[in-house]
């Protein structure tokens, strides 16, 4: 009892929705949390593995913990120690790595883990893991991450996420619904729906014998109808599955926001099918149309890989003019890494390290100039923000339900409020000036 824990998550949504439910398994035993900066009894490292620098940190977040706190335990959970339990469980400094069969289980290893020289290691073949576990965050009264699905069957040549989190699996409709409920009573007014590949939401278990099959576009027209919650925010699905029927749903919803990030990964042809992705560029460019045919505001995010194997000069600038021409709002540029266990590593014509990260600098340029064109179309509308907590220089910031982030001089009165705002222009920082409208009239912002 009064023992103290800290957590750092790496990687996506869904690591943050997992590590706030094993947080409040550790209160609900007794412990409190503290900032990862702080002194504590027990650190927790939820590990991402998608990219060689997510190992790199995890290893120096480990070495930062031995020198600060040198008696405390350190858990490593999450895809990196599913991937790597044994290599991890040798880093000086670690005490017990849980794979993903076990993550959930933690507080109960902890509460029978004492210091020792080599760490204890409890993993799994990933084709052990296949109940689903569900998990949403919570301590933000903006936003909450809600996991509704795990696992992918894809096989996409450079990833490792099914080695990680294996076979694609769902919540239920039901118990999704009734969680956004619970989320909704804590006054959070913002839920991101979060999973590997959430446009797979479907089998669920019902007993040991029968599955049901329930689809995402049920799940999301159920969520509209769940009251306390502003907005749902779908945080990221493929483009094959992204279907009219929920490009339509979303226009005409109550809830659901004009916000879609769609994973592109390349532009040219040859190097999706090396990829081994589940649609070409002319789909893609058909999702876009869309979307933008029926909601003209729409937030569209891409997210792109340069520097795969075999990718030439002219597939990348292939891939650079396809995304220019694209009418797209932001991008989430990777830079290929080499991971092991995957398809990607045999194939040849490696394309040099320097070459990949000049190629991230140019999308990346490209990527500003989309989001501030994005902007731009919208200077002089307006549009409802939520405004979160942080007083930064003065200035609270927030976002429209078309992901626009705007900045406002800070008041107390502004915190985690729904606000009327007038988006007035582009500040030096690249985000958006407004004043914010109370009963009809513009608040005048010096």
């Amino acid at each position: 009892m009064g023992k103290k824990v800290a957590f750092h998550t790496l990687g996506c949504k869904l690591n943050f929705a997992e590590t706030s439910t094993i947080a409040r398994k550790f209160e609900n035993t007794g412990y409190t949390k503290v900032d990862f900066a702080d002194e504590a009894d027990v650190y927790v490292l939820n590990t991402c593995s998608v990219t060689e620098n997510a190992d790199k940190e995890c290893k120096q977040l480990i070495r930062n913990v031995k020198k600060q706190s040198p008696q405390a335990i350190v858990a490593v959970i999450g895809c990196y120690a599913q991937l790597k339990a044994n290599e991890i469980g040798q880093i000086p400094g670690v005490d017990l790595v849980l794979g993903a069969k076990e993550k959930f289980n933690l507080p109960h290893y902890i509460n029978n883990l004492s210091k020792k020289e080599q760490a204890e290691v409890h993993s799994c073949e990933i084709e052990e893991t296949d109940a689903f576990i569900s998990s949403y965050s919570a301590g933000d009264r903006t936003r909450s991450f809600l996991k509704v699905q795990d696992g992918c069957d894809y096989t996409c040549s450079y990833c490792t996420i099914p080695l990680a989190r294996g076979k694609s699996r769902s919540d239920s409709v039901d118990h999704v619904v009734a969680q956004a409920k619970e989320i909704a009573a804590q006054g959070i007014k913002e839920i991101v729906l979060t999973g590997v590949n959430i446009g797979d939401f479907g089998f669920t278990q019902t007993s040991h014998t029968e599955r049901k099959q329930e689809t995402f576009l049920e799940l999301i027209q159920e969520l509209d109808r769940v009251e306390g919650v502003e907005r749902f925010r779908i945080s990221s699905i493929e483009p094959n599955l992204l279907k009219d029927e929920i490009i339509d749903f979303v226009a005409q919803s109550n809830r659901f926001v004009p916000h879609f990030h769609v994973p592109l990964q390349s532009g040219s042809n040859t190097i999706l099918k090396l990829m081994r992705r589940r649609y070409m560029r002319e789909l893609y460019t058909e999702r876009v149309a869309r979307i933008k045919q029926v909601m003209p505001h729409a937030c569209i995010g891409v997210d792109v890989i340069v520097g795969f194997p075999g990718e030439t000069e002219a597939e990348f600038l292939e891939t650079y003019n396809f995304i220019n021409a694209l009418d797209i709002s932001y991008l989430h540029v990777f830079t290929y890494s080499e991971r092991p266990n995957t398809d990607a590593i045999a194939i040849r014509n490696t394309v040099p390290v320097h070459e990949r990260k000049e190629r991230n600098k140019m999308l990346r340029i490209l990527s500003t100039k989309k989001q501030r064109d994005f902007y731009n179309q919208h200077i002089g509308s307006t549009r409802k923000v939520m405004f979160e907590e942080e007083n930064k220089n003065g200035f609270i910031s927030g976002f429209t339900d078309n992901y626009i982030k705007v900045q406002t001089p800070f008041s107390v009165d502004l915190i985690h409020s729904m606000n009327d705002v007038y988006l007035q222009n582009i500040n030096e920082a690249g985000l958006v000036s407004a004043t914010v409208i109370v009963e009809s009239e513009v608040l005048v912002r010096k």
